[in-house]
């Protein structure tokens, strides 16, 4: 998607124009965000009354005057004031004051599965075949593992470098301009817990060590390695394996000697007030605690490596058991202990397993996944070149050797415990076992056609048919329709992060129910399947270019002054919050080539979080829901999700229209 970045450009000439910069994010127009709302409306509306409700007419003139009488009165004080905010701020009314608290700070559940996301890479060709599929579950580190994990490591630090140069064919064009701000708070931050709100680690700058440095987990215990040199440099790989061989070679022997360390990452799986009680009597402790407190927040970013190739049982019911696994040990661990060997408040964590299957790990709220996603593209698109390190490995020699002599560039992290910290690690451990355990996560590859076949012969715009797709298999399952989110970025403005299409409309509710009526033909079937992505194409590009009313609901919401008896029947009416009740909320990455598979959990406990990536020849969807409601299923989903697809591949192919 950023193809600057990742691929080399042809040389700019000697004479540039200035550089673009990005526009402020507008605050909207209040009508024709009141507007936008009402119209939103329209299907749950439409829904009630054909379920024996109020009339569509009567409820709709009742929102109607709610609506006006906002826009007469109270709102245009809201407006009057969320305009004001945005004069005040540095770059961006929603970003600069809105939106991290009330997306992610201020929500105390727990991160792991609820909000963060993960990512599966691709294999990297070079590895053996013996290493990578291990005829059971391996329980010991391997040196292939430890190779491909430095030269992914290596590869990361390398994309940081280039977005650290100010490269003018990044800048060239505002796509590149928000890219590079965004993809650079990936790097040297973490998520700090507080109560009732956490909040970012402060800025480090280069030239504190810790800054230079990678956590690398290994066995529960925590390593800090060098990988830039005091003048910001990336260390060569080579030398970035041996530290990391060292850091495992002191780790297996701790271990060997009876060592069992405090599994302190675990609290980053907890409820967030209760880790932000654990932090602080962590700190109280001892010194030492807040130097490693300080080295995790502020190194670069985060290797896991695990002494595992995590297996799921042969009857595991996935069409696909080494992909499932795979994507299981990234989103939390292995299953038998999860939320180990993590620090789940690091925007991005590399994951590296015995068999070398690797992965990323993000924490969200920093920056959006597709930003993290493109920095795993250019890390793995490139597999080993084993020239780049001192010596070949022999395919057989599964264990990785110990370093011939001292290994300077590496230190323990070692936390300070009592036996309280050990209890509430426990007691962590336990809650999060029953999060994963109710997680049921899956991917579906689906390879009959892909956005090329979309595009060319159905003639549709590939993401608002996948949306109608996902539209239509949840009302086979459900029978009912639900307010559906979808992420667009709005990256055409300065410190830009996101709004929300609302993909359920008039249109697409028309569309699903005629092809879920028997008298109903294909060509009004086909016409109305045009009309709904119309509709979803129109409304993506008001959202990304400003005009979307999600946020601008919110900031004007947060403009109320209750403490001075503000308040609005607006948003106190139920309709509000059901059209918002997002229980299917899905996001779309880029092609990813590269990527094995991905996925984000379900907001709602009766409900499914579906992020997709389409590319050309196939479409993939990882799919999360909760195994404890009786209403969701990710295996059913899938299967109808799929039929969903071959239908309207049918329904697009008019030789094909007698099967419908």
């Amino acid at each position: 998607m950023y193809p600057q970045v990742v691929r080399q450009r042809r040389q700019a000439s000697t004479t540039r124009p200035s550089s673009p910069s990005l526009p402020r994010l507008p605050v909207p127009d209040l009508r024709k965000t009141l507007q936008g709302y009402l119209k939103s409306l329209e299907p749950i509306l439409h829904e009630r009354a054909a379920r024996g409700g109020q009339s569509f007419d009567a409820a709709y003139r009742a929102q109607q005057e709610v609506i006006e009488d906002f826009d007469r009165g109270l709102g245009k004080a809201c407006q009057e004031r969320l305009l004001e905010l945005d004069a005040r701020s540095p770059h961006n009314w929603l970003d600069d004051n809105i939106w991290l608290k009330k997306a992610y700070h201020e929500w105390r559940a727990p991160i792991i599965i609820h909000s963060n996301w993960w990512l599966a890479l691709e294999d990297d060709l070079n590895v053996p075949k013996n290493i990578r599929y291990p005829s059971a579950e391996r329980f010991k580190f391997t040196a292939w593992q430890v190779r491909r994990a430095a030269w992914l490591v290596h590869r990361v630090l390398e994309f940081k470098a280039q977005l650290e140069r100010k490269n003018p064919n990044l800048e060239d064009n505002r796509s590149g301009i928000w890219f590079r701000h965004s993809a650079l708070q990936v790097f040297n931050k973490c998520r700090v817990p507080r109560e009732h709100c956490d909040v970012f680690s402060s800025a480090a700058s280069l030239s504190e060590p810790h800054a230079r440095q990678l956590l690398v987990m290994s066995l529960d215990m925590f390593y800090a390695v060098e990988v830039l040199d005091s003048t910001g440099q990336v260390v060569p790989p080579g030398i970035i394996e041996q530290r990391i061989l060292a850091v495992v070679r002191d780790a297996k022997t701790r271990q060997g000697s009876g060592e069992r360390p405090v599994p302190v990452g675990v609290l980053t799986t907890d409820d967030r007030d209760r880790w932000a009680k654990n932090l602080r009597h962590l700190l109280s402790l001892s010194p030492n605690n807040h130097k490693v407190l300080q080295t995790i927040t502020s190194s670069l970013f985060a290797l896991s490596l695990d002494d595992y190739s995590h297996h799921l049982s042969p009857s595991a019911r996935t069409p696909n058991i080494d992909l499932t696994a795979h994507l299981h040990n990234i989103r939390s661990g292995h299953n038998a202990r999860p939320g180990f060997n993590r620090w789940y408040d690091k925007p991005f964590t590399l994951i590296v397993e015995a068999n070398t299957r690797a992965g990323v790990l993000g924490e969200h709220s920093p920056v959006d996944a597709l930003v993290p996603s493109i920095i795993a593209d250019y890390a793995v698109v490139q597999g080993v070149i084993e020239d780049d390190f001192p010596a070949k490995l022999d395919p057989n020699d599964l264990s990785p050797r110990a370093p011939s002599e001292a290994v300077e560039g590496w230190s323990r992290l070692d936390w300070v415990t009592d036996d309280l910290i050990a209890r509430e690690c426990d007691a962590a451990a336990e809650r999060a076992k029953q999060i994963v355990d109710d997680s049921d996560a899956d991917e579906l590859v689906f390879d009959a056609y892909g956005t090329d076949w979309i595009r060319r012969e159905a003639r549709l715009s590939p993401d608002g048919y996948i949306q109608m797709a996902m539209q239509l298999a949840w009302y086979r399952t459900r029978g009912s329709f639900t307010a559906t989110y979808e992420t667009v970025l709005t990256r055409l403005f300065d410190r830009g992060r996101t709004e929300t299409v609302r993909t359920l409309s008039t249109d697409s509710r028309a569309w699903v129910l005629a092809m879920t009526d028997p008298e109903s033909d294909t060509e009004t079937r086909l016409a109305l399947l045009q009309r709904a992505i119309q509709t979803h194409t129109a409304a993506t590009r008001q959202a990304a270019t400003g005009r979307g009313f999600d946020r601008h609901l919110l900031g004007l919401r947060l403009m109320l002054k209750p403490e001075a008896g503000e308040s609005h029947p607006l948003f106190e009416d139920p309709l509000f919050t059901e059209s918002q009740t997002w229980k299917l909320s899905s996001s779309g990455l880029s092609a990813g080539e590269q990527f094995r598979g991905t996925g984000f959990g379900s907001p709602y406990l009766d409900g499914y979080g579906i992020n997709y990536m389409p590319a050309p020849e196939r479409l993939r969807f990882g799919i999360e829901s909760k195994h404890s409601n009786p209403s969701t299923s990710t295996s059913m989903f899938m299967t109808v999700l799929t039929d969903a697809l071959l239908d309207m591949r049918t329904l697009c192919t008019p030789t094909l229209h007698s099967h419908l």
